[in-house]
This record gives C-alpha cells, structure tokens and sequence, in this order.
C-alpha cells in the first residue's frame, strides 16, 4: 500500500468531522430522550421500552464516537513516527561527523562539487535556511550593489515553431536557450483543443555574461533571498507581451537558477491572481524551500550527482501535488570537456531522465505527467515568442568629496606637484 503522509493528516481531519457530527447527533438523542419523559406515565411499559431504546442509541453513537476518536489518535500517532523516522534518516549523524564538521561555509565550497544533494542537506545545521541567509548577507550596507534592481523586458524575436511539448524536448528547449547566455527567454502558445495555454522557459545561471543579465551569478541571490522580487513580475509582463490573458493556464519550467524563478511563481500573490499556473517542472534546483499554492502541481529532478539542488539545505516535500524523481544513474563529462559544476547538473542529462519519466507507470508520476500533458496538449505548430530581460545598471556614485579640515604638509606637497609644468 502506497501514500502520501499527507493523506495521514487529511484522514485524521477527516475522522475529527465524523465525530463532531456524533457528538451532535448525541446531542440530538439526549433531546429526544427528554421530550419523552413527559409521557412516560401515558402508558408506563411502552414509555419506558422507548425511552430505554432512545438512552441504548445514545450510548451506540457515544461508542463509536470514541472508537473514531482512537483510531484518529492512531493515525496521527501514525503520522508523526514516520515524519520521525525522516528527520533520522536526514540527521547529521548520517553523514558522518567527519563532513558534518565541513557544515560552515568555507566546509561547503571545500566539498564543492564532489558532494551530492543529499550530502549538501545533512551539512547544512537544521534552521540554518540558506535563503534567510542569503538575504541576511545581502543587507550589509558592503553589499548594497548585490541586491535585486528592476528588471525590464524588450521582445527580441518571433516565430512559428513545430513544438513537441514532452517535457524532455523543452529541457532540451531550455539548454539552447541557456547557451545564448543573453538573458533570454521563451513564451510559448500552445492551441489546446482551441484554447490558449502558456509555457514560459527559464535558464539557469549564465555567468559569463554582463551585469545587466538578471540570470547571472547574482540571480541566485535575488532568487534565493529575495524570492525573485524583480524577476516574477517581468515574467508576467512577457506573458501579457506575448498574448496571455487573464485566467490562461500556464507552465513554467526552469533549470538551476531558473527553476528557483519558475518555482517563485507558484506562490506570488499578483503573479497567481492574474494567470492560472498549474504547473512547475525544475531540473537541478534548490527548490526545496519553495511551497507552492494549493493546486499546483510540481515535478523536481534531481541527480545524485549533481549537488547544486541541496544547497538550499532542505529536502522537497512530497505531497500529492509534488514529487522529485532522483537520478542514479552514473554521468561524466566527455574526456577533454570541462565538468563545469559537475556533469550531472548538465541539461541533457535531465532531458533523458525526463524521457524515463514520461515512459513510468509509477502513479505518482503518471498522474504528475499528465497534469503536464493537459496544459499543454498535443503540440504542433505553435508561436514562439523570446524576450531578453535586463538589469538595471547601477547608479553612478558621485565622486569622493575630501572632508573639511586642517590641511597636511602631504596635501601641500599635492598642490605643488599639481602647479609644475611639464
């Protein structure tokens, strides 16, 4: 028998309904029994076999009532020896003493990326949220140039596409639009049975690239601890740019930094209120932090190998609405190609495990990827629109003023140097 912990708890509210209804039920008894009493004398033998059967009754609902109480007891008491038993298997010890000292961050970037995901969590001391501390660091008046600035959008082109839909081809999608490393990404229309429904592509982290880029190294940070505060709302924009209406359902999908932008969406308040997000597909992203809306559906992958999904310090949730696949399967980079962060965070690697995923039986999966399949339909021709996002520059410091005071012998000494001619 398979399920979600969830359900444990939604079981047990489920029960606690059934015995408030009892309890009024019993309520209800009780009133009965009292408006006989009056005619009890009316006819002795009969009055008292009704009032006896209406006290028996009672007394029937008072048991089951308590039966159900019990059995919600146990469920819950269900509940919390598995979630005991997740927080063991996720402790430090683990690990291993050894790595759990490498837990600070000069630990973290020693580990590096020999470490898997799984590793990343158990290191990272319980409460010590990486978001929180992203944002803790960020505030330092040292590092006012690091925080978000305002990111705006220019459409850079338009086309008609023959789209395959699947969720391995728009990794593959994303992985060329990654490589652009322009800050560009992609709105694309589907026509799903006459409907217009919405994909959004998101890259992950293009270093290499201007400061203006909100996708760059900084981008992690806006995204981690700002919950990206500048990013969500130029997403939208590109939406309305490109054709989406209020209320179209839409989907987003995200690698690395880019699945921490998509898995933003799924719990911005304006973002939510305008268009109908019913799905989040991340590949290599610390997104376990991130809880979406009710009603959202979610599908993380995740590699062994790959340790930049750990670095928010928290495993992801598993509920109905969200489950993450983890990759096993051993990867390296080609001979003579350099591994960048690891060869298991590359994109084609997730693009063949998404391939595994659509070809599960696994309920869970099935039921995920089809959420994925009613989106976005069939596939065919359909309008691809790309928008580049940029960053506002930063504001020109006016220059250093020398503050008022006695004047030195080396500031003389300056004013001579300054006065001879050449």
């Amino acid at each position: 028998m398979s399920f979600q912990l969830e359900e444990l708890l939604r079981g047990a509210g489920t029960l606690d309904e059934l015995v408030q209804q009892l309890v009024g039920i019993e309520a209800e008894t009780r009133q009965v029994q009292d408006g006989l009493e009056p005619f009890l004398y009316d006819s002795y033998e009969t009055g008292c076999n009704a009032i006896n059967a209406v006290a028996e009754s009672r007394k029937e609902v008072a048991r089951v009532r308590q039966e159900l109480v019990e059995v919600g007891e146990s469920v819950r008491a269900s509940h919390r020896d598995y979630m005991e038993a997740e927080a063991e298997n996720a402790s430090p010890h683990a690990l291993g003493r050894d790595q759990y000292r490498l837990s600070g961050a000069w630990g973290l970037l020693a580990l590096g990326r020999d470490i898997t995901e799984e590793g990343y969590n158990r290191v990272i001391p319980e409460g010590h949220e990486a978001g929180n501390l992203v944002r803790t660091l960020l505030e330092l008046p040292l590092l006012a140039a690091l925080r978000p600035r305002t990111v705006s959008i220019e459409k850079t082109g338009e086309s008609s596409d023959d789209v395959d839909p699947s969720m391995a081809d728009s990794l593959r999608r994303l992985e060329r639009l990654h490589s652009r490393n322009d800050g560009e990404i992609e709105v694309i229309r589907f026509d799903n049975n006459g409907a217009a429904s919405w994909m959004v592509l998101i890259p992950g982290t293009q270093p290499q690239s201007p400061s203006t880029n909100p996708f760059d190294s900084l981008g992690v940070g806006e995204a981690m601890g700002y919950e990206s505060e500048e990013v969500v709302p130029a997403i939208g924009q590109a939406l309305r740019e490109a054709g989406a209406k209020a209320g179209e359902q839409v989907v987003a999908v995200g690698h690395s930094q880019g699945g921490l932008h998509a898995m933003n969406l799924s719990h911005n308040k304006a973002f939510l209120q305008e268009f109908d997000l019913k799905y989040v597909l991340t590949a290599g992203a610390p997104v376990g932090g991130i809880t979406a809306e009710p009603g959202i559906t979610s599908l993380h992958l995740e590699h062994e190998q790959d340790w930049v999904a750990g670095t928010d310090g928290h495993f992801n949730a598993d509920t109905k609405d969200r489950v993450t696949v983890t990759l096993t399967n051993g990867v390296k980079a080609p001979d003579g190609e350099d591994p960048g962060i690891g060869p298991g965070h590359g994109q084609e690697n997730y693009a063949a495990g998404a391939e595994l995923v659509a070809a599960s039986q696994d309920e869970s999966l099935a039921a995920s990827t089809a959420v994925f399949a009613g989106v976005v339909g069939a596939g065919g021709v359909a309008k691809v629109t790309r928008f580049k996002l940029e960053r506002a520059p930063l504001p020109a410091q006016a220059p250093a003023i020398r503050p008022a005071g006695p004047r030195t012998v080396q500031d003389a000494r300056l004013d001579m140097q300054n006065k001879v001619k050449p």
